[in-house]
């Protein structure tokens, strides 16, 4: 069920509750929200204009020059390419500084010569999902209807300063299945009243000419039906196709519409025929013959069996009762007599006929779960009074109705010893009296027992325990308090931090490192000899009685511990070594312990010689910085850590001032990685080495969840690339940030893949290039908004970084 959040606020005063906070609310109290969407994705500055004049281009044929007032005090001119726009239409313009879905911005600019302040919009350009739209808008510019005022803005227009709550409705909770439902139970949770819609009909035709007659009694309850005459077939007012588009509903006629409309607000599926089509006004609610055939409004003929419901005339059948009307009887532009049927079927009538057609509609859902009996005919009011709203049309005396059964609410009764045995609660009756007020559950109390008359709209409402779980819901299950179960029990899982040291180790064994296990017990020399990741002043921590001097203080960082192994596999002729450590450290800021030292959990690898064995193919490649960045990439990859950024430093104890880089992400610094200094190298006897050091605790803090995937893309990609001369002293994360930032949500990667000095190339510059991959979750991008991104990215790279193509 999608819920709209302003129209959801006609019922319900939700001032001072966010659409998020309102989910919130919701999914606390027992119906979980799935999403919270806005309409809005990302349009501003698009008002409602209206076309004084077209004329052609004149050096374009496809193009027209339009005079158009946007009510901003004067006429603008607009080039458009739009083939459907037309002098005297009012139509959605994108005024010169405004904003659209993909990152486009609307600047001034020359088409073919001639000059456009703006942009004419079709409702593509809006984010609108043109599967909701009328044929005639779904190509070419979006064309409103006359009504609509000049110089509004349009996303109040079409409804798109909305929010759409998607719930998550469990099968019992079919009262959430309507607007008017969603509204009481917000009411219940926010303690405030619910109103309803006011229904205004005026009887001001003749006697009513319907007769109707349930031949299926097992099926169908009630079936009530209203007769209009004169009704004019037009398009709904924008506010109710915002409405029904919001919900997924594509609008269709007034009429049609206001039968979808009335479905999401009271749940209740209702129908209308045309009249002329229904022979004598006569309705027959019964069973199809078998093999009898009737063709939908599909346009797919069906054929029944015996147990499938039928409403027809004296002649012929003309709809699957609360599946799908027939095409014999289907509102047109034409009609002009219309029958509104209301009816309650059985639940199980209509699950096992749309099972058997294979035909699942929003009426289906509805009756599947259950549909109020005591609002079907007050549903059918406020329709047809919409109808004669929207339609004009004149409205018979009087509703032809034939009832079977009348639902009565169910009579529950609950004590307070129950509730409090149940929930594991404290409370009183000043504490559940209120809660069954707000649900509307008119009740007595005697003593300390609840006898409680439960509407008809909560089926789900049938027992004691059922009561229960209303007043758990509304009394916050936070509020309830926990308690541990009795007896040894024992859940066998990992924690997170397990979880991850996993992750990471099977993921570097996976490079093609090995895992080292060293001991957390140093010589003082070494401590100092390379840097831990704590930045602040710590003092090693000295045994009181070592066994030996090598192995005397506990270490502040895992490198020399690993740089001991690489000469220990160095001194034995393995000049090829790839290890790491997952292990701790121990920090403390006292000269003098009074306390024990902080353990901190680091990753840290060592490498020399080749990574790769050499072969016949090619010559060796000894190990370099950007393998051991590759290795650290990859591992964070892995773990779901992004926006990671190096940083060039000169300052770390034991490391080479011009290889070496820290990693953070954002404002949490993960790291380092880099050579050995090569002093330090000298003092372990080791030929060039690189590192890397992370602290696990941080990589927990920003890694996402183990086991996290993505959906493969369903739409193509297309690849641009940029060629750039920048200064030398320009780095290539500045390039990569400004690229990412300028680009937006359409760039899926940045890869620089070339850098040149040389010939053509100023001394004092460089060429940088950069492969850049475009795509869109769901649906394939045109080159026209590939072409307005590329611009904005070279735009930014020259105004942040001096860069310029290289020609």
């Amino acid at each position: 069920m999608k819920v709209s959040y302003q129209w959801l606020s006609e019922y319900v005063d939700l001032s001072g509750t966010t659409p998020q906070e309102l989910a919130e609310k919701l999914t606390r109290s027992g119906i979980e929200v799935d999403a919270v969407e806005s309409r809005n994705e990302g349009v501003s500055g698009v008002v409602i204009g209206y076309v004084k004049e077209r004329s052609k281009h004149p050096d374009a044929d496809r193009l027209n020059v339009c005079v158009v007032d946007a009510g901003q005090g004067e006429d603008l001119q607009i080039v458009c390419g739009a083939a459907n726009v037309d002098q005297g239409q009012k139509v959605l313009v994108a005024l010169i500084g405004a904003k659209l879905p993909g990152g486009l911005n609307i600047k001034r600019s020359k088409l073919r010569g001639v000059e456009s302040q703006g942009m004419i919009c079709s409702a593509k350009e809006l984010g609108l999902n043109d599967k909701l739209l009328a044929k005639d808008q779904q190509e070419g510019i979006m064309v409103l209807p006359a009504d609509a005022e000049i110089g509004m803005d349009a996303v109040s227009y079409l409804g798109l300063d909305d929010y759409v709550l998607e719930l998550g409705l469990t099968p019992n909770r079919s009262d959430c299945l309507s607007m008017l439902g969603v509204a009481y139970e917000v009411a219940a949770i926010l303690g405030k009243e619910v109103v309803f819609p006011q229904i205004e009909l005026t009887e001001n035709g003749g006697d009513n000419p319907i007769q109707v007659k349930i031949d299926a009694t097992n099926e169908c309850y009630q079936y009530h039906g209203r007769h209009f005459t004169n009704a004019k077939i037009a398009t709904s007012p924008q506010w109710m196709k915002n409405r029904l588009m919001a919900a997924g509903i594509r609008p269709i006629n007034n009429v049609v519409d206001v039968t979808n409309y009335v479905l999401l607000e009271y749940g209740q599926p209702l129908h209308a025929f045309d009249a002329t089509q229904v022979a004598d006004r006569s309705i027959v609610v019964r069973l199809a013959n078998e093999g009898e055939k009737l063709v939908t409004l599909d346009d797919q003929e069906r054929a029944l069996d015996a147990q499938t419901l039928l409403i027809a005339d004296q002649t012929k059948g003309l709809a699957i009762a609360g599946v799908m009307g027939g095409a014999n009887s289907e509102i047109t532009g034409e009609t002009s007599e219309i029958i509104l049927e209301a009816a309650w079927f059985t639940p199980k009538t209509v699950r096992r006929t749309a099972r058997m057609l294979g035909m699942r509609t929003e009426g289906c859902v509805r009756w599947e779960k259950g549909v109020d009996q005591a609002r079907v005919q007050e549903a059918g009011e406020r329709a047809a009074a919409l109808i004669q709203q929207l339609s004009g049309a004149t409205v018979s005396k009087g509703i032809s109705s034939a009832v079977v059964s009348e639902a009565a609410p169910a009579v529950v009764s609950v004590t307070l010893a129950k509730i409090n045995q149940h929930l594991g609660t404290d409370m009183s009756a000043s504490d559940v009296s209120p809660i069954f007020e707000r649900l509307q559950f008119p009740y007595e109390v005697a003593g300390d027992k609840w006898t409680v008359t439960v509407p008809t709209r909560r089926g789900d409402i049938t027992l004691p325990e059922d009561l229960v779980e209303e007043v758990a819901r509304l009394y916050g299950y936070d509020n309830i308090p926990t308690s541990l179960p009795s007896g040894s029990t024992t859940q066998g899982q990992l924690t997170k931090e397990q979880q991850l040291r996993r992750t990471i180790r099977h993921h570097l064994i996976g490079t093609g490192m090995n895992e080292a296990i060293s001991y957390a017990l140093v010589h003082p020399d070494r401590v100092e000899a390379v840097a831990g990741l704590h930045q602040e002043k710590v003092n090693p921590v000295a045994l009181m009685m070592p066994m030996s001097e090598d192995h005397s203080v506990l270490r502040t960082s895992l490198i020399p511990s690993l740089l001991e192994t690489v000469a220990y596999n160095k001194n034995r002729q393995n000049h090829d070594v790839a290890i790491f450590e997952l292990g701790r450290v121990f920090l403390t800021k006292e000269e003098t312990l009074t306390q024990l030292p902080e353990e901190r959990l680091y990753v840290a690898g060592a490498l020399t010689g080749q990574l790769l064995t050499q072969n016949w193919m090619g010559a060796k490649q000894p190990v370099d910085f950007f393998q051991t960045k590759g290795i650290v990439e990859s591992l964070f990859a892995r773990l779901g850590i992004q926006a990671t950024e190096y940083k060039a430093v000169q300052d770390i104890a034991g490391m080479h001032p011009g290889r070496t880089a820290e990693v953070w992400v954002g404002e949490k610094r993960l790291g380092y990685l880099g050579q050995v200094h090569p002093g330090t190298e000298k003092a372990y006897d080791l030929s060039e080495t690189y590192v890397f050091q992370l602290d696990v605790a941080v990589l927990i803090d920003v890694a996402a969840e183990v086991g996290h995937y993505n959906q493969l893309p369903k739409s193509p990609a297309v690849t641009r690339d940029l060629a750039l001369v920048v200064d030398r002293n320009v780095a290539a994360g500045a390039l990569e940030a400004t690229i990412r930032e300028a680009a937006g949500e359409l760039l899926e990667s940045v890869t620089l893949f070339d850098v040149y000095m040389g010939e053509r190339i100023a001394q004092d510059k460089k060429s940088m290039a950069f492969a850049l991959v475009f795509r869109h979750a769901e649906r394939t991008l045109q080159d026209e908004e590939i072409q307005q991104v590329t611009t904005a990215v070279i735009e930014a790279l020259k105004n942040n970084t001096g860069a310029e193509l290289r020609v």
